[in-house]
């Protein structure tokens, strides 16, 4: 979910088997479906709380997520890409960047995700960009090194990977500017940071909701 880190595109088997340490969002995170559909299709209810040896699907009977097969007049069936992104809604916050730096670039993934790569130094503060609820903090996610999660709000999280500490715990409440975390290193052994926004559970390019930096 990286520049320095190489990751694979999420594999989505039809159940998944809850481990210790597992949350609902790292799993939907991990398996690349939205963490409320996830909810819907399990029954899990609003405080998204999941148990070790629980069993979720991963997908809905009788329909695929992605596509549908279709019959055109000539009998053949053809595949067609269902995949739909709800359109984000307006944030009731305004975004702050996660630490100083003018050394950033923007990054596509191979699995589809997009972030910022951002260059600072080692032990360097990382802060949250908006206030919310930290809903992961850990290192289960292939890729993202030592990694925090927080939800905004219904639609909008945010993500800070390759952490050299974390300063905070799942279902901490935390503010805009709230120090999270330090800047750890990538795969290249130099110290940087990922971050991503997501709407809706989509990555989407971070850099055009961040204010303008001071040069």
């Amino acid at each position: 979910m990286m520049l320095a880190a190489c990751s694979t595109a999420p594999v989505r088997e039809n159940s998944y088997t809850v481990k210790s340490g597992d949350t609902l969002y790292s799993i939907a995170a991990r398996v690349g479906v939205d963490y409320r559909e996830l909810a819907r299709l399990n029954n899990i209810d609003g405080d998204f709380l999941i148990h070790p040896g629980q069993v979720l699907r991963l997908t809905a009977e009788n329909r695929t997520s992605v596509s549908k097969q279709v019959t055109n007049k000539s009998g053949a069936s053809t595949a067609v890409v269902a995949r739909s992104v709800p359109a984000p809604v307006a944030a009731q916050f305004s975004w702050q960047w996660p630490c100083k730096s003018q050394n950033f670039v923007e990054t596509r993934q191979p699995n589809g995700g997009v972030g910022l790569t951002i260059s600072g130094q080692l032990g360097q503060d990382i802060l949250a960009s908006a206030s919310g609820k930290v809903v992961y903090a850990g290192s289960g996610l292939l890729g993202y090194g030592q990694l925090i999660i927080i939800k905004h709000d219904e639609v909008y999280l945010s993500a800070y990977g390759h952490l050299q500490s974390m300063l905070v715990q799942e279902s901490m409440q935390v503010t805009a500017g709230q120090k999270i975390a330090t800047m750890g290193t990538g795969a290249s052994g130099n110290p940087l940071l990922y971050f991503e926004i997501r709407v809706n559970g989509v990555p989407v390019m971070p850099l055009p909701l961040l204010p303008r930096q001071n040069q």
